[in-house]
């Protein structure tokens, strides 16, 4: 394990983790390759503490995300590498409740005292506002980190107020009311009144908030009361549904008496009615529910450059999108003129066919910012606006999810993205090398034509995610902003969601059994079958007899119908709980995937005589320069059992394995796992003859001899050299 080190408070993890002052006190204290840097605050369980980087990642610092940050104050840095360059996992480290470090300044609240500031922030007084003020009017929770003096407002985790339905309270109507609210310190003492969902208080005062010494009365819009059904009043026709009605309306309090009728979906009259006493004048109602008398009167179009913009009809304006939906509709209202209170914010990339641009808010929503859903999509791209409301509120935010949203149901959906089918095994080229219009692609290496895409959203960078929807990302929406930021994998890019990988699912890959005379070759062979043809689909092929590493592998490369295909060994006996369905990751470069495989004699269990994913193409253009055909090109471990290897048939076998492996072993030092195999090769072999320590024992001898020499080593792949040299050290003749 590698080293682990902290600062502040000890974590209480391992029993060697030490205290510094810094990384790069650490980095200059460290004796292993790597070094853990951990935080007492973060909830280390489940972690594996034993990850190591791939090879092509070796040179990162690689950081887990907590909760509330990207950085949670975890990272695993190599010790010779000064140059910070971070990976980014997306495994979340919680932080355990800190609230030790929170001064509380207002009592009966909720927070989330998880939260912790980002590693990487100097000093602060960091305030928190609660749900109705910000933390720069009415401060609530307080962190603060030793030493620091200014301060910092946070919008977001907020305290929650709880309930306090003190003596200033009066309830004026029967009604539910969120008594959590409190006046905003800034005001002079007032008598606050509230309305309901139907009048405002200036008209219906429904509940009065008293602060001590108050003569003046201020008029609150919100929050607002609901009143609750009252049947009181009401004559009801036996043929009304009553479940579609909502009897907690009231009149105009202003009105003279009245019966007030409502009517049924065909006619004026017929539903129910409402009746004050000593009223005999009919006043005839037309909703339950009023509705603003403001409509919109524009409608402006975002073009989202994907050669769909001009489709809208009565377009008063198009506009170009700028990078978020936020800077977009800032820019856009400061731009409309005074004469349209109410708009209509339409996109390009959306489909308005159907579209309904008679639909207004109720009264008491006109001022929110609605937003329509794509495709299911509640951070949709269609948004019905109050002009003067937004202009003056959204200079303050620094999100557009923190604005009044109203999130609709009414659902608009997205024109079809293009579709970018490619030859490449991988996505990484073909994104490199793209351009398209919109700001969305679906790039497949596969034929799709009646696809079910989920909709990615558009109002800023980190929701525009890369997302795989198959297993092995066959087919994936790549979001045009992350092309400059992908140079060998699409995981350069930062935000990826992975959780549609359920959509669609990848065609499976060829399976190729090689063989070259070994005698459970047959056995192993028809094991394979058995296991591999149980999952639909599957093509087994058969390479036999071939000579010559290269070859075999190029030969069985040939064989293969997919662009990777599973190379099974004759003296792999495969697991039967192997997943056959597995598929190759394409979000990355084009690489080799080496399984792990049971070692019956020593107890080893990785690569060594598992199967191997290849991808066909790599094969077929390796040199083998390398000791390792596999390792020369770009390869990645997948730690999944692919079954035992028997190679201990003939004394020649079980030499021959254990020389060849032990001589990449010896080769690869210093390395504390390959050390540790190495071992294990030379002193465990449960067989009676000892062929496979036997033939480590000579591979370091040999090793040695020659001084560990490339061209004398690569001897060893030579199968007539091998005879030769097993003949001369142990007198063994080939396949006896």
């Amino acid at each position: 394990m590698f080293d682990v080190f902290y600062s502040g408070v000890r974590p209480n993890l391992f029993a060697h983790e030490q205290s510094a002052a810094t990384i790069e006190a650490a980095r200059r204290r460290s004796r292993t390759r790597y070094f853990w840097w951990t935080n007492y605050l973060t909830d280390y369980s489940g972690f594996d503490f034993l990850f190591e980087p791939v090879p092509w990642e070796a040179e990162y610092t690689h950081t887990w995300p907590s909760q509330h940050h990207r950085y949670s104050g975890t990272f695993l840095v190599p010790r010779d590498n000064p140059t910070i360059e971070y990976r980014f996992h997306d495994q979340i480290l919680p932080n355990r409740d800190n609230r030790n470090n929170y001064n509380i300044i207002k009592d009966n609240i909720r927070f989330d005292y998880t939260w912790a500031p980002d590693p990487f922030d100097p000093p602060y007084r960091y305030i928190f506002g609660n749900q109705w003020y910000p933390a720069n009017r009415m401060p609530t929770v307080e962190y603060r980190v030793a030493d620091a003096e200014e301060i910092k407002y946070i919008s977001t985790p907020r305290a929650e107020l709880k309930d306090n339905k003190d003596n200033n309270w009066t309830i004026l109507i029967e009604c539910e009311f969120d008594y959590s609210w409190v006046p905003d310190p800034g005001d002079p003492p007032y008598r606050y009144i509230f309305g309901n969902q139907w009048w405002p208080g200036v008209k219906m005062p429904t509940v009065e908030y008293l602060v001590p010494g108050a003569t003046e009365i201020k008029y609150m819009p919100y929050p607002r009361a609901e009143l609750t059904v009252n049947m009181d009043n009401w004559l009801i026709p036996d043929n009304v549904d009553t479940t579609t009605f909502d009897f907690s309306w009231r009149p105009d309090p202003g009105d003279s008496p009245y019966i007030y009728q409502f009517g049924t979906q065909h006619q004026r009259t017929g539903g129910p009615q409402y009746q004050v006493k000593d009223a005999e004048e009919i006043k005839y109602i037309d909703q339950i529910k009023i509705k603003t008398n403001s409509v919109a009167t524009a409608i402006y179009e975002i073009d989202h450059m994907d050669n769909n913009a001009g489709n809208i009809a009565n377009t008063t304006r198009i506009v170009r999108y700028f990078d978020n939906y936020l800077d977009t509709l800032k820019r856009l209202a400061k731009n409309i003129p005074d004469e349209h209170e109410f708009v209509w914010i339409c996109s390009s990339v959306c489909d308005y066919t159907n579209f309904d641009f008679t639909w207004h808010p109720e009264v008491w929503q006109a001022t929110m910012l609605h937003v329509f859903p794509s495709d299911g999509e509640k951070f949709g791209d269609t948004f019905f606006m109050h002009v003067p409301t937004f202009k003056y509120r959204a200079e303050k935010l620094e999100l557009l999810d923190w604005y009044d949203l109203n999130f609709m149901n009414i659902n608009v959906p997205r024109r079809k993205l293009p579709v970018v089918k490619h030859n490449y095994d991988t996505h990484v080229e073909a994104v490199k090398n793209n351009n398209w219009d919109g700001p969305l692609a679906i790039f497949t290496t596969e034929d799709i034509t009646d696809y079910n895409i989920p909709a990615v959203p558009l109002w800023r960078e980190k929701t525009k995610t890369i997302v795989p929807l198959s297993a092995g990302a066959s087919v994936c929406i790549v979001p045009k902003i992350a092309i400059p930021y992908i140079k060998t994998q699409l995981y350069d890019y930062p935000n990826i969601l992975r959780t549609q990988r359920h959509l669609y699912t990848d065609s499976p890959l060829d399976v190729v059994f090689i063989d070259n005379g070994e005698p459970n070759a047959d056995a192993n062979y028809n094991h394979l079958k058995w296991a591999a043809e149980r999952a639909n689909g599957i093509k087994i092929h058969r390479s036999t007899g071939v000579n010559g590493r290269v070859a075999a592998y190029r030969a069985a490369a040939e064989l293969s119908t997919t662009p990777w295909f599973f190379a099974v060994f004759a003296k792999l006996e495969v697991s039967t709980s192997f997943d056959w369905l597995w598929q190759p990751d394409r979000l990355q470069e084009p690489k080799h995937y080496i399984f792990h495989a049971t070692n019956p004699v020593n107890g080893l269990e990785y690569g060594h005589q598992a199967m191997i994913a290849y991808n066909k193409e790599l094969v077929l253009t390796n040199t083998a320069e390398g000791l390792d055909f596999t390792l020369d090109q770009a390869h990645e471990v997948v730690p999944i059992v692919s079954g035992t290897a028997h190679y201990t048939d003939t004394p020649w076998m079980a030499w021959r394995t254990a020389f060849r492996e032990c001589i990449k072993l010896k080769d690869s030092l210093p390395n504390v796992e390959n050390e540790y195999r190495l071992n294990q090769w030379l002193t465990r072999d449960n067989t009676e003859e000892q062929w496979s320590i036997k033939g480590a024992t000579d591979a370091i001898e040999y090793y040695n001899s020659v001084n560990g020499e490339f061209v004398e080593l690569k001897k060893s792949y030579d199968w007539a050299w091998l005879a030769s040299y097993a003949l001369i050290t142990r007198n063994l003749i080939q396949n006896q």
